[in-house]
């Protein structure tokens, strides 16, 4: 199941919550209506926030069935309010922006957050999730959150232009991505990708990719070469497997 709806002693002191940095998340609990809690351990969730953004990817690998969204935050007395400008799940697609305010709950090794009312299906939730601190304070040039203004892929003379909408972030030696797509039959997809990443030099970085949609990619570590074309702006190239180029154009998201 993949909610799309964006870890441990939980600490009593209510203050404004310090979010920037990489969380993991460890368990999803659901309590509807009935009392009936419904705990989830197994889905695959990471999460950033920024300064200024949050993005977070989900995937289900029983299913891969995916989801992210993005959007700026705010934080006040123990809460933390999503903006969220861009969001997908599965072939639901959520362009309209939308908020929602989280109850933060900072622990020792992250954070827990609550969401007391929700309703899906015709029925009300709680949602609380827990979230461990992964990543180290390493600083890259590539750090914050991303949207591809476009992208190709080279078969050698041709060239074939990509329609998607996909969104990219980088933060504490970890990295995610998410994308939505319409195929040829004019069906939605989501998919998504996260895991951690090394800057080797100011012109190459290496991925290696924890979960993703596409297994595939899961598991596997890609050198891609980058060109920071501007302090907002770069371009990244990768040579996949069967020799084709994947070029992709992106420009960092500001307030």
């Amino acid at each position: 199941m993949v909610l799309g709806i964006a870890g441990c002693t939980t600490s009593t002191v209510k203050d404004k919550p310090n979010m920037p940095g990489t969380y993991l998340m460890t368990s999803q609990t659901l309590l509807n209506d009935s009392a009936r809690e419904t705990k989830y351990t197994d889905l695959k969730q990471l999460k950033i926030y920024t300064d200024d953004f949050m993005m977070y990817v989900q995937v289900n690998p029983s299913d891969s069935v995916s989801a992210f969204g993005v959007g700026t935050y705010s934080s006040d007395t123990g809460t933390v309010t999503e903006n969220v400008i861009y969001s997908a799940s599965n072939t639901n697609f959520v362009t309209a922006p939308h908020t929602f305010k989280l109850i933060i709950n900072k622990t020792s090794d992250g954070y827990e957050q609550v969401i007391p009312h929700f309703v899906t299906d015709s029925q009300n939730y709680k949602l609380t999730e827990t979230y461990q601190k992964v990543g180290t304070a390493t600083k890259t040039p590539l750090d914050g959150i991303w949207k591809e203004v476009r992208s190709y892929n080279l078969r050698g003379k041709d060239t074939l232009k990509t329609t998607r909408t996909q969104y990219k972030g980088f933060y504490n030696g970890y990295f995610m991505f998410g994308h939505t797509f319409m195929d040829s039959a004019s069906k939605k997809h989501t998919g998504i990708g996260f895991g951690t990443f090394q800057m080797v030099n100011d012109k190459k970085i290496k991925e290696t990719d924890l979960n993703s949609t596409y297994s595939i990619i899961a598991g596997n570590t890609f050198d891609i070469d980058i060109e920071m074309t501007g302090t907002d702006q770069y371009k990244q190239t990768l040579t996949n497997a069967d020799g084709t180029i994947g070029v992709e154009y992106y420009e960092r998201l500001k307030k």
